[in-house]
């Protein structure tokens, strides 16, 4: 006498329909035993099964169900033969796809990451990169990274850095002040689309935040660092001080996150349909790189020079395309 089986539990049921689909596809002609077999299952659960997905599908354009939009078999063979013989698949072997734009667009986002220091060598980025080529709608355009300039003082910084070995280096405030530093590498932290080196500034006796896209003639030292294990290293990237400005802007209510860095507190005031607030900045021309970074979603308040800075570097701006001659 045949043992039956238990019934199974919803989950179980889930994971076994779920297993059922492919395989039917898969084979297109399977009688009911021979899956039976397969799926260690007695005949009428397959029965039970094939019943159940052929409910299945998707609605078409009319939001209503046609015969094309289920899953559906011969059903002839199915009820005389004990044959499931698959004649309709619907959508389940039409899962959406990458466009070919589209996967180029994270390919290249991927081969950025890639040209990363710490992501030199990463399967993980390369196995991802090669299944998005193989998923997409089409060959994914071929798209280059050309690798930033920065990238070769990132990677001699995190050599510093993990060598414990102390980083010379000339560099070029925003103020346009250049000068010889040496530092002992703390860690390298971004801010956007800009890399900064955190480090103690010999040449400061103080913990300084160092832009590496402003750095140049880099060396590592044979000097050991020092022991700074009772240094306060701050959290952030940028820390306030006594000589910083305080900016007012008015700002965009969805930008507001953007300049969390920069608030000096945390009081806005609404004016014509935007926030007002103050941000504290190291100097004026900081604000050069904010404001092009937000472009219509800030606007400079106050003080008066602070205002001529930004209207004077975007007019040059608007100067350089009225010098170019179009044919």
């Amino acid at each position: 006498m045949a043992q039956r089986r238990a019934p199974l539990r919803a989950p179980d049921k889930l994971v076994f329909l779920l297993s059922l689909v492919p395989y039917l596809i898969e084979q297109q002609v399977v009688t009911v035993s021979e899956a039976a077999a397969h799926f260690g299952s007695t005949d009428d659960q397959i029965r039970d099964a094939v019943r159940l997905i052929a409910m299945s599908g998707l609605p078409g354009d009319t939001g209503t169900y046609q015969s094309n939009d289920l899953f559906d078999i011969d059903w002839d063979a199915f009820e005389e033969h004990d044959e499931i013989v698959i004649v309709h698949h619907v959508a389940i072997d039409e899962a959406p796809r990458l466009a070919a734009r589209e996967a180029a667009a994270l390919i290249a986002g991927l081969q950025y990451l890639a040209a990363l220091p710490e992501n030199a060598d990463s399967t993980a980025l390369a196995s991802l990169m090669a299944k998005l080529r193989a998923g997409a709608s089409a060959t994914p355009s071929g798209l280059a990274i050309a690798e930033p300039a920065a990238d070769a003082s990132l990677a001699l910084i995190r050599r510093a850095i993990t060598g414990g070995r102390q980083l010379e280096f000339d560099y070029l405030n925003a103020r346009g002040e250049a000068g010889r530093r040496r530092s002992d590498p703390l860690r390298i932290v971004s801010q956007d689309a800009d890399w900064y080196l955190q480090a103690y500034c010999h040449t400061r006796d103080d913990v300084r935040n160092f832009r590496v896209d402003r750095m140049s003639e880099l060396e590592v030292l044979d000097l050991p660092v020092g022991d700074h294990g009772d240094l306060d290293v701050p959290e952030t990237l940028f820390q306030g001080s006594s000589s910083d400005l305080d900016v007012v802007v008015d700002v965009a209510a969805e930008a507001l996150p953007l300049l969390a860095d920069y608030l000096a507190d945390s009081s806005t005031q609404e004016v014509d349909g935007r926030l007002r607030v103050t941000l504290r900045l190291a100097h004026v021309h900081g604000l050069k790189r904010l404001v092009a970074g937000l472009p219509g979603l800030v606007t400079v308040v106050a003080p008066a020079d602070a205002r001529q800075v930004v209207a004077e570097w975007a007019a040059s701006g608007l100067q350089g395309y009225d010098d170019v001659s179009v044919p």
